[in-house]
């Protein structure tokens, strides 16, 4: 097996030479065209992404290659979710905050040769805001709904008018989803998506994607900004768990994600390392609430009477991930320790269920490892139904591929399904408004619920302070009485990489970035 996937690794790489890379391409150890060990990472993920348009997309694992090829007017810091200049090299708000001067900076080109300009961003922009905005535009309404209208001043100044103030609105400018600049020609070109066609201003371009297989990235030489280390970087669609730990201690990968606590002391022993690092996640189990008979509130919280979530975390997380008792992530501001979800009580979740009739259950869930939840939704899903048949409920579960789940969840047809998030922005408003999002894919719940959706809409216009926390806080507790979810962990992040592999980090918010990234 080793042999046929290392013949199988040499073909990639001989691929890359073929496909993306030239003589003027060439890494620092020579100008010979074939990649050394050197020139090439290999970065292997449970799952393939979904796309590569960040308009079309929600997923981490789109995300994960999107934030090598595209930049967006703003970015993240390495460390934290403060914001700094990418694309955009100042910018000015207005007294009122409804209107933001972004100043940008000069001489960038697109991958495809084009010129990055204020016209660039305003058809980017314009393209996700009512009438050309579409229903498979998951974040446009989160990064743009309060955008009125945008205005070019000048080849290198654009202006963006809002609605109303909105705090969240350059932390969400620097998100990976909804926020990249894409190329304007590549995007007419391709009828509106560059899904298969990424076409961005970052430090990798895109080569090829081989589906079930492998997405190939070669260095943009002519970025405008430090260059990447690394020529070639490979990311790699291992499904397995225990497969991509042999890819990595067989060398045959660079760097995984994906792993639990079974697997560290394989990974450490065979020489390797572990990335480890707190996660502005959320894993957790949402009840269809638009539907019997998850519509009536008791029986949701008698399912959860019936889960013993500290005994289910540790005994699937091995201390990797931490119970969760709320929604929000402990060190993010609304947060408050007195919050605290249903209790477990088995003895009242049965009679309750009896009483409403409730003797069976459907459950969807994923195959494939999350950020949020490396035991899989299956595993999860099957956990759960054991504690549920012991107050004499039959639990019939239905597993899928990542894509195929997606599917399945927007289709809606399960009593309850099992979903995560990962912070885009370190802002609170983040995780709470997906239980009032009208979009079923983020929504998983499906939960209405008016005086929420009235406190999202009043903490997005509060300024950052304590009177905007105590909003999110509020939210929470609305949230843990009506038990549209079932919260269960918050999941350290972990990575393993080969001993060679040089600053390599896993940012909070769920993206890779490469440019920094080398190896020996």
């Amino acid at each position: 097996m080793k042999k046929i996937i290392a013949l199988a690794l040499a073909a990639v790489l001989f691929s890359v030479t073929l496909t993306g890379c030239s003589s003027n391409t060439a890494g620092n150890n020579g100008n010979s065209n074939a990649p050394k060990p050197s020139d090439t990472l290999i970065y292997a993920q449970g799952a393939e992404p979904r796309g590569l348009d960040p308009a079309l997309v929600d997923d981490g694992e789109s995300a994960k290659v999107m934030s090598n090829i595209y930049e967006g007017l703003l970015k993240y810091n390495k460390d934290s979710t403060k914001v700094e200049p990418s694309l955009a090299k100042s910018w000015d708000v207005s007294t009122d905050g409804l209107t933001y001067t972004f100043h940008l900076q000069e001489g960038v080109k697109f991958q495809d040769g084009t010129d990055f300009n204020a016209d660039a961003v305003k058809f980017n922009i314009d393209r996700q805001l009512p009438p050309k905005v579409t229903e498979d535009m998951a974040y446009a309404s989160f990064v743009y709904g309060s955008v009125k209208s945008v205005e070019v001043v000048d080849k290198n100044t654009v202006k963006i008018n809002l609605t109303a103030p909105s705090t969240p609105f350059l932390s969400n400018l620097a998100m990976i989803m909804a926020a990249p600049i894409v190329s304007p020609k590549a995007l007419q070109d391709n009828k509106n998506n560059v899904n298969q066609a990424p076409v961005g201003t970052g430090p990798y371009k895109f080569v090829k994607w081989d589906k079930d297989q492998d997405i190939v990235l070669v260095r943009n030489d002519a970025y405008w900004g430090t260059k990447a280390l690394t020529k070639n970087v490979i990311f790699k669609f291992i499904k397995d768990n225990s497969a991509r730990v042999v890819a990595l201690n067989n060398g045959e990968a660079d760097i995984i994600d994906g792993i639990d606590a079974t697997v560290v002391k394989q990974i450490t022993d065979a020489g390797n390392k572990i990335f480890q690092a707190p996660g502005m996640n959320i894993n957790y189990m949402a009840y269809n609430t638009s539907r019997k008979p998850f519509n009536d509130q008791k029986v949701r919280v008698a399912v959860s009477q019936a889960i013993n979530v500290p005994e289910l975390v540790q005994s699937l997380y091995k201390g990797y991930s931490e119970p969760a008792n709320s929604i929000l992530p402990t060190f993010m501001e609304g947060y408050d320790k007195s919050i605290s979800q249903v209790a477990y009580d088995s003895t009242a979740a049965a009679k309750t269920l009896k009483d409403a009739g409730v003797t069976s259950l459907h459950m969807i869930a994923y195959t494939n490892p999350r950020p949020y939840n490396a035991a899989t939704g299956q595993v999860l899903a099957e956990a759960i139904q054991g504690y549920l048949a012991k107050v004499g409920v039959k639990v019939t579960i239905d597993s899928f591929d990542w894509t195929t789940y997606k599917q399945k969840v927007k289709a809606g047809d399960y009593d309850i399904a099992f979903y995560g998030w990962i912070g885009d922005n370190g802002d609170p408003d983040n995780f709470m408004y997906l239980l009032s999002i009208d979009d079923p894919t983020m929504n998983i719940a499906r939960y209405k619920n008016p005086q929420f959706n009235d406190l999202i809409a009043k903490g997005l216009k509060t300024a950052a302070g304590a009177d905007r926390n105590a909003v999110y806080t509020q939210l929470e507790k609305i949230a843990a009485a009506d038990a549209a979810w079932l919260p269960i962990s918050h999941a350290q992040t972990l990575c393993a990489y080969r001993p060679g592999v040089q600053n390599f980090y896993f940012h909070m918010t769920g993206i890779t970035p490469f440019a920094g990234v080398s190896k020996k």
